[in-house]
């Protein structure tokens, strides 16, 4: 027989005895029928008799409820009820400290974990960036997770939250589902947005969503941030069509470095809008394409920008009173591959600027400065410029003529190596080979175009520092290149030559014959303009300002057919067309994916690398109720395979025990797992049982 045990509990004055005991002592009815001790209760004083284990037990019991009461708690049949399965299970953890774990409260109710593995499950959610709950129905995994998301949206820690969860219930064919498109997905989400009602005042859900704080949509439409596939994507070579990069191409990053592509994503035929910049810029993206962008507010705040989609920069307005409310990132000076070039880059600036290339004669340069003279004679090894007039001298071979042989002018020779030979004022351009190369490169042609070519503009009230014109269609453009690729923007005009009067000259007048184009540039501090001593003195005494680019206009494009491109960027952003910085990630946010055990291992893939910077991914799931279609695979079921053991990724396993629905729901987890652990038993018998016998009869 067990020894038997009296211990007595004194009860702190400061509780009263129905606090404790509850109403018409239910909850010590609750108690009184979990144990085979005696309770005997007198004043303030509380007498356990039984066997040594439960008696100590119910000590316990009673300490934990105290301990609930000091931290002003109102303790409850289920309070109870929770503190005994806890001790009964001998958990390290105490039940005061996990059932007053507040995480919300809202409307009178406060949201907190019930169980052990829910507090883990909290605080896992508290100290990693990708947390995985895997359990089954009831246990809380998205109840607790839309919890934290409410908490951290708001404490400020995010800027959204997005819910997400796979409808495959209709295979994701939700076309042949009557209505609209919130008609069609709204009972597979249904279940978010109970719990989303149950936290956040109703009346303001519609508000958050328009405003893009909170978003619900179904997975396959949470990739769907897409861009047509023949839209430009800035790579290590150059401009390539999205629709062509595959996973581990390498595109161009906001901070001017290769980044590598994680994912490729076909969309579809897909609604499109145009975004232009006020500078000119546009690309075409779709509705649910994401931009990072900072307002006035923002910078007032001291916040570094916020995650919009296309379809919110419209909606709630491109301006602000008189000023354009969002700015878009710059891109940081690319650096291409160096490519070796055989001509200084800033003497072919030169040459392109004031020099004759025509090479029916000896390559000659035009200038009135002496100083740009000497820098291309300087920059010439083996030409010497020889003075014809006060403004115009001609590139010589200082061996051209030795030993009776006439040998080829150097300059000439690679004129036509880069097809510029017999170019002129309307056809030249910048080769290929300077256009892709470093950035030390691409400045210097762009110093040569300029101090030839261009010039600071002074004009008290202009918002450009520098002015440059040219004939040549090509030219403008590749000008544009260098000077977006160097973190610049660039606005264009161009004055026609119809119809206007003649220009004037001391002898004739001279007639314009061509358009000219007339480029109006702001590079950012530090990338200096010019080389030219007077006209860099003049630049650095009007200061270079700040380029920035505003976006102007969303317009609807029609509809194209769509792809989706995930990169490796830190912050997610990669270059599109006319250098605008975009990206495809979600920066700043609270992600949920319910219902994860209906994802394919592309789609966990796909959703995993949505991260972005500043966000936090909860993923939850019951990998027993997979809905997917035969022999496809989970991708809740082998992604703990692939991501064990990396760093700031947890995994939460819950079970009947931490049922928090009707305890009935616990006995139905358990009487399956039994169930299917008994088939799992005698199919494995069944087969062993053949082989058996046949090694019998041999």
């Amino acid at each position: 027989m067990a020894d038997t045990t009296k211990t007595k509990i004194v009860v702190p004055g400061a509780h009263s005895m129905v606090s404790l005991l509850g109403q018409r002592d239910e909850l010590l009815s609750i108690i009184e029928r979990a144990f085979r001790s005696d309770i005997l209760v007198r004043g303030n004083e509380i007498t356990i008799t039984g066997d040594d284990a439960e008696a100590a037990l119910a000590v316990r019991v009673f300490e934990e409820l105290i301990a609930l009461l000091d931290k002003g708690d109102v303790l409850t049949g289920e309070t109870v009820e929770r503190s005994l399965s806890m001790l009964r299970r001998s958990e390290v953890a105490h039940p005061a400290e996990v059932l007053s774990l507040n995480i919300l409260s809202t409307r009178g109710r406060t949201i907190r974990p019930k169980t052990v593995n829910q507090k883990r499950y909290v605080e896992a959610i508290d100290n990693h960036t990708i947390v995985f709950a895997i359990g089954p129905a009831g246990t809380g995994k998205t109840y607790l997770a839309m919890a934290k998301a409410v908490q951290a949206l708001q404490a400020k820690q995010v800027n959204r939250i997005i819910l997400t969860r796979p409808a495959v219930e209709a295979g994701e064919r939700l076309g042949f589902l009557p209505g609209t498109l919130y008609d069609k997905i709204d009972p597979y989400l249904r279940p978010l947005y109970d719990a989303l009602h149950d936290m956040v005042d109703p009346e303001s859900i519609p508000r958050l969503i328009a405003a893009g704080t909170i978003e619900v949509a179904p997975l396959a439409y949470m990739r769907g941030r897409a861009q047509p596939v023949d839209t430009p994507v800035l790579t290590s070579d150059g401009f390539r069509r999205i629709g062509s990069l595959r996973v581990g191409d390498l595109v161009v990053g906001s901070d001017g470095r290769p980044t590598p592509v994680l994912g490729v994503y076909p969309q579809g035929r897909k609604e499109v809008f145009r975004v232009s910049t006020q500078d000119g810029a546009s690309t075409l993206a779709c509705g649910e394409h994401l931009w990072f962008v900072t307002t006035r507010d923002d910078r007032r705040h001291g916040k570094a920008g916020r995650v919009v989609q296309t379809r919110d920069l419209a909606r709630g307005g491109l301006r602000r009173a008189h000023y354009r409310r969002y700015e878009l990132p710059l891109v940081a000076a690319v650096e291409f591959e160096p490519r070796d070039v055989p001509l200084d880059p800033y003497a072919l600036g030169l040459l392109l600027g004031d020099g004759c290339l025509t090479t029916a004669t000896t390559p000659s340069f035009t200038t009135a400065d002496p100083e740009l003279a000497d820098a291309l004679d300087a920059a010439l090894p083996g030409i010497a410029l020889h003075r014809k007039s006060e403004v115009e001298y001609v590139l010589r071979h200082i061996d051209g003529g030795r030993g009776g042989l006439r040998i080829a002018n150097p300059v000439t020779a690679v004129l036509r190596d880069l097809g510029l030979a017999g170019t002129r004022s309307t056809t030249k351009f910048v080769p290929v080979d300077y256009l892709l190369n470093t950035a030390v490169v691409r400045l210097a042609v762009l110093q040569g175009l300029l101090d030839t070519d261009g010039g600071p503009v002074r004009q008290r009230g202009r918002t450009c520092r520098v002015q440059y014109s040219t004939c040549s269609d090509r030219l403008r453009d590749d000008v544009t290149f260098l000077v977006r690729s160097l973190g610049g923007v660039v606005y264009t005009r161009t004055r026609r030559a119809e119809g206007r009067p003649p220009g004037g000259t001391p002898d004739r007048p001279v007639h314009h014959r061509h358009d000219t184009h007339v480029l109006d540039l702001r590079l950012p501090a530090g990338v200096a303009p010019f080389r030219l001593t007077r006209k860099r003195k003049a630049y650095d005494a009007t200061g270079s300002g700040r380029p920035m680019r505003m976006v102007d206009s969303v317009e609807p494009a029609g509809t194209a057919e769509c792809v989706c491109i995930a990169v490796g960027a830190a912050d997610s952003l990669y270059v599109t067309s006319d250098f605008l910085v975009t990206h495809n990630t979600l920066n700043d946010a609270f992600i949920i994916l319910d219902e994860a055990q209906n994802t394919s291992p592309e789609q966990m893939k796909m959703f995993l690398t949505r991260l972005g910077f500043g966000s936090r991914i909860v993923v939850t799931g019951d990998v027993t109720q997979v809905d997917l279609p035969s022999g496809t695979r989970s991708g809740l079921k082998v992604v703990r395979d692939i991501l064990d053991g990396i760093d700031d990724v947890h995994f939460t396993q819950l079970g009947s025990a931490d049922v928090v629905r009707h305890k009935l729901v616990g006995e139905i987890v358990d009487a399956y797992a039994r169930f299917d652990a008994e088939e799992s038993a005698a199919r494995t018998s069944a087969t062993r049982a053949p082989a058996t016998r046949r090694a019998r009869r041999e």
